[in-house]
């Protein structure tokens, strides 16, 4: 469910009501029972919540009806519109926990996740940047790789929520090259193409200007683009960024993988902001995800978009489909 206190209830209500999603599989809904009825009323859905105990019961549910999994039973004043509690903060942290421990045990084949409030679980003592962090932590892995992917642009980055000035201390060969590798396992999950065609950005203007404005071209991000390719990789680079997403968004690409965040997810959402999807690569689990906040301007409007969220449960059942694969180590 994401943050009760966004927008996150209401695209689930609105999702859910899409006879393509239900079609495609059995969802099944982690979060809490007040909230989602709110949901339900700000939606004037007919749907009604059956409340199960275990995932396996979602699949004799009746029809016209959401499974719920409560794990919280939060009141009024911790669920208000827009304002991030930590007491749904702390929920929220229990919904993607348990939800994660649902995929690694094999009791649910993928989760979909909707947007939370970093400030919420931060004040309920949760300290993690994102989703991407904890669920890694959560599966015991450092090999992730956050991606956002629409039917056309397809995003990696070499580093994630960072501040600015910590990027070019932690853009290093060992992190670009083992991005390159988790991107193209990724994305050819994604496309059934099993040699994507990668395109991997410079971090500095120009790529450097042969070194007038940086060295990180040439000592780290050449380096890792020519060892992935004697892997077998089909990854060129570096190329510069204010050009390459020209041809990226032409279909020149399967995937491109950036340095860091808004320098890759910028032109990302300019193309796929409605239906863009924000993926976990690297976990022994499938999770997709909204690539959008939890616009707390909309919550209890009834008016933001299921769109991302349609996506995020579409491209989930499609990964479901391929078995996973382990990254290989940095050597």
């Amino acid at each position: 469910m994401g943050d009760p206190c966004g927008i996150g209830p209401e695209i689930i209500i609105k999702a859910l009501q899409s006879p393509e999603i239900l079609r495609l599989c059995a969802p099944l809904v982690i979060g809490d029972r007040l909230t989602l009825k709110r949901a339900l009323a700000t939606c004037e859905s007919a749907m009604h919540i059956c409340e199960i105990t275990a995932a396996e019961e979602t699949l004799s549910t009746p029809d016209g009806t959401i499974p719920l999994l409560a794990l919280s039973h939060l009141t009024e004043a911790d669920i208000c519109y827009g304002a991030p509690s930590p007491a749904a903060g702390d929920a929220a942290y229990n919904y993607i926990c348990h939800a994660a421990q649902l995929c690694l045990t094999g009791a649910v084949a993928a989760m979909a996740t909707a947007p939370i409030s970093k400030e919420a679980m931060h004040r309920a003592g949760h300290d993690y940047p994102g989703h991407t962090e904890l669920l890694a932590e959560l599966c015991g892995t450092d090999n992730f790789v956050m991606m956002l992917a629409g039917d056309i642009l397809r995003v990696s980055l070499v580093t994630i929520h960072e501040a600015l000035h910590e990027v070019p201390r932690l853009v290093t060969y060992e992190q670009v090259l083992k991005t390159i590798r988790i991107t193209a396992e990724g994305v050819t999950r994604l496309t059934g193409n099993k040699s994507p065609k990668l395109a991997v950005l410079a971090l500095n203007p120009h790529c450097g200007e042969g070194g007038k404005f940086g060295s990180e071209e040439s000592e780290i991000i050449e380096p890792a683009v020519k060892a992935a390719f004697k892997e077998g990789i089909d990854a060129v680079g570096p190329l510069p960024a204010d050009t390459l997403f020209h041809f990226a968004s032409k279909g020149a690409y399967d995937g491109v993988v950036a340095m860091y965040h808004d320098q890759g997810l910028i032109p990302l959402k300019m193309m796929h902001f409605d239906d863009g999807v924000n993926i976990t690569l690297g976990l022994p689990i499938i999770r997709t995800s909204v690539d959008h906040g939890t616009a707390y301007n909309l919550a209890g409007t009834g008016k933001a978009s299921e769109k991302s969220l349609m996506a995020a449960i579409r491209m989930a059942v499609g990964m479901a489909r391929f078995p996973l694969a382990q990254p290989a180590s940095i050597s």
